[in-house]
């Protein structure tokens, strides 16, 4: 039986929140580019090592039956239809779980060796550790031998986001690494019992974070928090970072963060989110977007009437300063929270329509074309 107090998990297994399984839908998509990227066949550009850490590995499944993270992660791999072509192999690629919880740590061992069969006999090195995330990843990371070669860290949590900001430098140090960490919904609460002194090794500094600790408004915290932690990321090396919230059919939304050096993770991360079925209402938020410009009834593109929240960030960024159409790509593919480079020019068209925007050169919009307000 599962025994929940505000929102924390205290039982071995747990029900499945609604944003956990859209999270885990957006994981399985990531996953399946991820992978054939960082493991290309030899000849083209290839690692000699892969490390996937998820540092809150939980037990690997949920009260009515779902997969959890680590299962979602090893599955997507090992079921990959690219997968004979990876060059798999327990030297080259690693999956590293870490769960505090003893009871936890044992469920996830057993769950996987009945799900995979034997963790020895595997393609791959998996390697479930018990420990604290923010005080014992970047040991076993050690142990494990995975500096040096590219790491993707998962810091999955639901309300104890406290992995410090020094293992996030040398994270984003490592060539061809990436980080995402979540907020749990019931983080913005639980964040008043946190030690000061844990916030400021997760943020780097006092001063970095007080202001967001001021703001009172419910519907401001989370988008103050994750500027703050975007800019910490930012700061450790992270030079591309998408702040977003998962925003589910029913429940309450989780807030992820994503961190990467190169264009190229962006990208991928975009196209998970563009492939992920939202059938069931699943969406994504950009913390900036806190109003909608009105979209007129026949503006159509692609089958849709074209998002507010796209007009609303394009139309913000435009009102600080001209720019160029393919400029405002770039932009939209690397500071908004799912928007493409492709994005732009729907934006910039309905903007000229609706009299909102003017082009120079007027006329056919190109990458060169420069939008600017009226």
């Amino acid at each position: 039986m599962t025994v929940r107090s505000e929102g924390e998990r205290v039982g071995l297994l747990w029900p499945l929140e609604p944003a956990t399984a859209a999270k885990h839908r957006l994981y399985r998509r990531y996953y399946d580019s991820w992978w054939p990227i960082m493991l290309q066949p030899r000849g083209a550009r290839s690692w000699s090592r892969v490390t996937l850490l998820d540092a809150f590995a939980g037990p690997g499944l949920y009260e009515t039956r779902e997969d959890g993270s680590p299962v979602v992660a090893l599955q997507r791999l090992l079921e990959h239809d690219a997968a004979d072509r990876m060059g798999l192999s327990p030297h080259r690629v690693q999956l590293v779980f870490i769960e505090k919880r003893r009871d936890r740590c044992e469920h996830l061992r057993q769950l996987l060796v009945d799900r995979f069969g034997p963790l020895e006999k595997l393609p791959v090195r998996v390697t479930v550790h018990r420990g604290e995330a923010g005080r014992d990843s970047e040991r076993i990371l050690t142990e494990v031998g995975a500096w040096g070669q590219p790491i993707l860290g998962v810091f999955d949590s639901w309300g104890s986001v406290n992995t410090p900001l020094s293992l996030m430098r040398r994270i984003a140090l490592n060539p061809g690494s990436e980080v995402i960490t979540t907020f749990g919904p019931n983080w913005f609460n639980r964040r008043k019992d946190i030690n000061a002194d844990i916030f400021d090794q997760v943020f780097g500094g006092r001063h970095f974070w007080e202001a967001a600790a001021a703001v009172q408004r419910s519907d401001e915290q989370w988008r103050a928090w994750l500027e703050v932690f975007r800019s910490a990321l930012q700061r450790a090396g992270f030079e591309h970072c998408l702040q977003f919230q998962v925003v589910p059919h029913t429940g309450q939304p989780l807030h992820l963060v994503f961190g990467t050096r190169h264009p190229k993770g962006v990208e991928v991360m975009k196209e998970a989110m563009w492939t992920v079925d939202r059938s069931d209402g699943m969406s994504f938020k950009d913390p900036r977007c806190r109003g909608a410009v009105p979209i007129g009834q026949g503006t159509l593109w692609e089958t849709e009437v074209i998002d507010p929240e796209l007009v609303a960030l394009v139309l913000e960024r435009v009102k600080k300063s001209p720019i160029g159409v393919g400029d405002l790509g770039q932009w939209l593919l690397l500071e908004t929270a799912q928007w493409r480079a492709k994005d732009a020019a729907k934006a910039v068209t309905h903007l000229r329509d609706e009299g909102l925007a003017v082009l120079s050169p007027p006329g056919r919009i190109t990458r060169a074309s420069t939008v600017s307000v009226r």
